[in-house]
């Protein structure tokens, strides 16, 4: 259980709290890169971590991710002109370059000196994997840019996503950490006995700390000595790692694909989920209809979509068109989408779960874990030191797995070979 004062340090990550300075210590994404598509192409409004922030790709082509106002009279730079290398203010034309300097300030001519004493917030960029990631911590503390497996897959390989959830972003990381939860509010075909899942709906952890969070193993029974094994990963303080089976029924074998998803807190109470997607090795391209196939079998298609947002239609005020009959008769919630699935327990928890109200079972040590290494993680940024994994080499060699092993067989050594990373 959490008590009410750790379940603070938890969840806020605004400027100056426990959590936002220590979120400040790693790279964050701050928008996908279709987002800012190309050199002097419109702003984008950013929040993130509490910050009110502008992200725009300059004349460059690097993305500047800056304060959101003018310092002048704090008019919002999201109307401003990108060009020529900075986003000019439409109020009265003061100019900020990527860094945050102001290089035009035309209603004070010849005031050169007030020119370079004014500046901007700007935060360093870098584009991996269809992501830009900011780093919003001390500069003198700033690591290198993070190096998952994922952010060098080819891009004719990979498929990345972002949602918005209407949640804390530590009860959205929860339910991503979470491996029973799947045997029910995932179990979309109810008459399909035969899915590991299904057969054993109460899966055995082992959580094994490492340099970067901890890897997680789930085992399920399958009969007769046969087991179901799934290989997680936590990378701290914001991503979860998954394999996947592609088929229950007749031939079992590995899923074409590894998944994962990164929390990235909005502020106390909203989280943009990024969602990546890619292929186990170069055998096979994802094309635009997999892309497509897959975001609808998450609930996060194109139609399910309110146009011109990252939001589903599916949401809290219509109750996620949640389906009484459909519930009776073949999917457990009635509700249709994997992560729309996800979103309505998440989101019905409340902005904030009172986490002392808990009472955690077995099936819940991947999540105490979490919550343990996140907790020890703030005392160290707080105390002076440096946060677990950000330096690249703690996690970028690690990939999950999931598979079934035979009565005696040994899923470490049948395993190893496909959790080091391929690309």
């Amino acid at each position: 259980m959490v008590t009410a004062g750790q379940n603070i340090r938890l969840t806020r990550v605004g400027p100056g709290t426990p959590a936002g300075e220590l979120f400040r210590r790693y790279w964050q994404p701050a928008v996908l890169s279709e987002e800012v598509p190309e050199k002097d192409c419109p702003p984008v409004r950013v929040r993130l971590l509490g910050e009110d922030l502008l992200a725009f790709r300059d004349s460059d082509g690097v993305v500047a991710l800056t304060d959101a106002h003018c310092p002048h009279r704090r008019a919002p730079l999201y109307f401003g002109r990108n060009e020529e290398r900075g986003i000019r203010c439409a109020y009265h034309g003061w100019k900020f370059n990527r860094d945050g300097d102001c290089v035009d300030m035309p209603t004070e001519p010849g005031n050169d000196r007030m020119k370079a004493t004014v500046k901007i917030t700007a935060y360093p960029t870098v584009e991996l994997g269809g992501i830009v990631w900011a780093y919003m911590g001390p500069p003198d503390k700033k690591p290198p840019p993070p190096d998952y497996e994922w952010l060098r897959v080819p891009r004719e390989f990979i498929h990345v996503s972002k949602t918005y959830e209407e949640c804390n972003y530590l009860q959205a990381l929860e339910g991503g950490l979470d491996t029973a939860h799947s045997s029910y509010a995932h179990n979309n075909n109810m008459g399909a006995k035969a899915e590991p899942r299904l057969l054993d709906k109460s899966p055995r952890l082992d959580v094994n700390p490492t340099d970067y969070g901890y890897n997680y193993v789930s085992t399920r029974s399958m009969g007769g000595g046969d087991a179901y094994i799934r290989l997680y990963h936590y990378v701290m303080p914001f991503q979860q790692m998954r394999g996947g089976i592609h088929e229950f029924s007749g031939e079992r074998r590995k899923a074409p694909a590894l998944d994962g998803h990164v929390w990235a807190p909005i502020d106390d109470e909203t989280t943009f989920v990024y969602n990546w997607h890619h292929t186990y090795d170069a055998t096979t391209p994802i094309d635009e209809a997999h892309r497509v196939k897959t975001e609808v079998f998450y609930g996060r298609g194109p139609d399910d979509m309110i146009p011109g947002t990252y939001k589903l239609k599916k949401n809290k005020a219509n109750d996620y068109m949640i389906d009484r009959d459909l519930q009776k008769t073949k999917i457990f919630t009635g509700i249709v989408g994997i992560n729309t699935q996800d979103f309505a327990l998440q989101e019905g928890m409340g902005p904030i779960v009172d986490r002392s109200k808990e009472h955690l079972g077995s099936t819940d040590r991947a999540i105490i874990a979490m919550r343990s290494m996140l907790l020890k993680a703030i005392d160290a940024v707080e105390a002076g030191g440096a946060p677990p994994g950000v330096e690249p080499s703690t996690h970028n060699n690690i990939r999950p797995y999931d598979g079934f092993v035979r009565a005696g067989e040994d899923w470490r050594a049948k395993f190893d070979p496909e959790t080091k990373a391929k690309w």
